[in-house]
C-alpha cells in the first residue's frame, strides 16, 4: 500500500487509458502526457500499461508500507525522500515507512509518478484511470487514501538519463485541418499560422483552453453534434479554440477547424496557464 500524506491540487491515477469505447459515449482518459507516463514506468521495471499517479502543478507526499523502487519524470519537480533531495527522472529506492515528496513543478504543470508493481486499484473498463468527465474510476485522490500496490515484474530499467524534452514556454502545435474549416472565413485561415492565444485557466484534463485571438466564422448556423477525436480543435461561439485532450466529450456540436496529432498532445499536457499557444497548419 501507498497512503496519501499530501494530495496536492489535482492527483488522478492514470494508466494508457480505455480505448474503443467511444461508441459508448465513453473518452479515452489516461496519461495527458502519455510518453512521461511510458517512461516512469521503464524506470521502475514496469510494462508501459501499469497505473502511475499523474500529479498537478503542486505534486504530492505518499508514505510507502513497503519497500518499492519509484520515479518521477514529466513537468521537472523537486523530489525528497524524507525530507532529503532525491532524483527526478531516475530510478529511487524507497524503504517501508519513507515519505516520498514531489513538490511544485519547476516547470510544465503534471508529474508521473511510477512505483514497481503499478498502482493496483481496481480497473474500471479495461483500464485504472480516473475519468473525470465520465465520472469513471478512482476520485481524484485525497489525504489519508489508501492506494494498492501490485507486484515487480522486472527489475528497473538501466537508464542513465532521462530523454525527455522540457515543457515548452511557447507551445506550437501542428494542425490537420478539417472536417469544418470551411466554417470560417478565408481570413481566419490564412491568418492562422500568426495568430497568437493564450492557455486559459480554465483548462483541464478535458481540454486546453485558448483565449485572446478569436477566428471569425463564415458560416453561423447550427452544426448537429458530431463525433469528437483526441486532439480535436473545436472552435465555440466566442472564436477561441480548445484542444480536446483525453478526458474529452465523445460528441460535441461545434465546428471542429482541425486536429491535433496525438505526438503534440503531451506538450499540451505541460502548458501552463498564460502561456503563448500557436497553431500550424500541415497536410
Amino acid at each position: 500500500m501507498i497512503e496519501v500524506v499530501r494530495a496536492g491540487a489535482l492527483t488522478t491515477v492514470q494508466d494508457l487509458g480505455r480505448h474503443g469505447l467511444a461508441q459508448l459515449g465513453v473518452p479515452r482518459s489516461g496519461a495527458l502526457d502519455e510518453p512521461a507516463h511510458r517512461f516512469a514506468n521503464r524506470l521502475v521495471g514496469n510494462p508501459e500499461s501499469a497505473a502511475t499517479l499523474e500529479t498537478t502543478l503542486t505534486g504530492i507526499a505518499v508514505r510507502l508500507h513497503a519497500t518499492a523502487t519509484v520515479a518521477v519524470t514529466g513537468a521537472p519537480a523537486p523530489v525528497r525522500l524524507d525530507g532529503r533531495p532525491a532524483a527526478w527522472g531516475a530510478a529511487v529506492h524507497v524503504p517501508a515507512g519513507s515519505v516520498l515528496d514531489v513538490g511544485t513543478a519547476t516547470h510544465g504543470l503534471r508529474s508521473y509518478v511510477a512505483f514497481s508493481g503499478g498502482v493496483e486499484v481496481t480497473p474500471v473498463l479495461g483500464s485504472r484511470s480516473t475519468d473525470l468527465l465520465a465520472g469513471l474510476g478512482p476520485a481524484p485522490l485525497s489525504g489519508g487514501d489508501l492506494l494498492p500496490l501490485g507486484t515487480p515484474t522486472a527489475r528497473p530499467a538501466p537508464i542513465d538519463a532521462a530523454p525527455l524534452s522540457a515543457p515548452a514556454h511557447d507551445l506550437v502545435l501542428r494542425l490537420v485541418l478539417g472536417p469544418r474549416h470551411d466554417w470560417f472565413t478565408e481570413a481566419a485561415l490564412a491568418g492562422l499560422p500568426k495568430a497568437r492565444f493564450q492557455v486559459a485557466t480554465a483548462s483541464n484534463r478535458i481540454a486546453l483552453r485558448t483565449e485572446g485571438h478569436a477566428l471569425e466564422r463564415a458560416v453561423h448556423r447550427e452544426l448537429p453534434s458530431e463525433g469528437m477525436v483526441l486532439g480535436s480543435v473545436q472552435v465555440p461561439p466566442d472564436g477561441r479554440p480548445l484542444v480536446f485532450l483525453a478526458d474529452h466529450p465523445t460528441t460535441g456540436g461545434y465546428p471542429v477547424i482541425g486536429v491535433v496529432p496525438v505526438a503534440d498532445l503531451a506538450a499540451a499536457a505541460q502548458a501552463r496557464p498564460g502561456a503563448s499557444v500557436r497553431f500550424v497548419p500541415i497536410r
